[in-house]
């Protein structure tokens, strides 16, 4: 078999995995259950999306698609860190009850101060 039969079939069989891992992640970032888990996903998204550039710079030869990949990985880790930091700065929502064993602090009543007189 010809080394470029074979690169040939390996790049087909890449993408179609690598199409495969874009829709289930596709699905989980639509229907993720919390804007964590779509963040990752989006996360995600961007390394399949790398990948299928690679595998197209290989299929193709075309040097300059790697320089786009590149490009396209730095976008996505700023991305990814300016999603955390949106997320760190709304805090911790809770829809539902407390865990077992963590109380939940009661806020301080408006006009009382919560130091002691000296």
């Amino acid at each position: 078999m010809a080394p470029l039969a074979i690169v040939s079939a390996a790049a087909a069989v890449t993408l179609a995995v690598l199409g495969i891992a874009f829709v289930l992640t596709a699905y989980r970032v639509i229907t993720g259950p919390t804007l964590p888990d779509r963040i990752l996903g989006l996360d995600t998204l961007t390394g399949i999306a790398i990948g299928f550039i690679a595998v197209i710079a290989v299929k193709t030869g075309f040097a300059l698609y790697v320089d786009i990949a590149i490009a396209l990985g730095l976008v996505g880790f700023l991305a990814t860190v300016a999603f955390a930091r949106f997320v760190l700065s709304r805090g911790a929502l809770r829809t539902g009850p407390p865990p077992a064993g963590e109380e939940q602090a009661a806020a301080p009543t408006p006009g009382k101060t919560t130091r002691k007189p000296r």
